[in-house]
């Protein structure tokens, strides 16, 4: 976010902001200032340092507030203290596993509705299944384009 004092002039848009579509008589394209909401808090657990980085990146471009996590234990941690709006977490990692990381999470009454979009490399049927009876809401597969990810996250806050 913004911090100068200048950027109480920039729209809603430009500071980060969330834009609501008004339900009215108007066109349907016609945006209401007065239902801004507040970016969403989206959690990224990975191992991996660039990759990390990168979606750190791009999540903040897009208006997202960004909590990282490095590894599953730290992101149990953040998604207990941080109560992020979702999680995009990495499969395979230290100490404790995405998958380990998600069933844990659906085990808690803090944590349990909070999305869960799993990103691997592995990509096989029995793979996906696996995220899917863990209890991840979405399974990304590696290399994945960045912007296909953050639509991905705004389908699943949105639904």
């Amino acid at each position: 976010m913004h911090t100068a004092p200048e950027a109480d002039a920039l729209s809603a848009e430009l500071r980060g902001l969330r834009v609501r579509e008004r339900i009215s008589s108007r066109p349907s394209n016609h945006l209401s200032y007065d239902a801004v909401v507040p970016p969403y808090t989206v959690l990224v657990v990975e191992d991996d340092p660039v990759i990390l980085q990168l979606l750190e990146v791009n999540f903040e471009m897009e208006g997202f507030t960004v909590i990282t996590a490095a590894d599953g234990a730290e992101g149990l941690d953040r998604a207990r203290s941080g109560k992020p709006d979702i999680i995009v977490s990495d499969i395979m990692m230290p100490n404790v596993s995405g998958l380990d990381m998600v069933r844990e999470l659906r085990a808690d009454s803090q944590t349990e509705a909070i999305p869960v979009i799993l990103l691997s490399a592995k990509a096989q049927t029995t793979d996906l299944k696996a995220g899917r009876e863990a209890g991840a809401d979405a399974y990304v597969t590696k290399p994945f384009e960045p912007l296909d990810l953050v639509d991905k996250v705004n389908a699943l806050l949105d639904r």
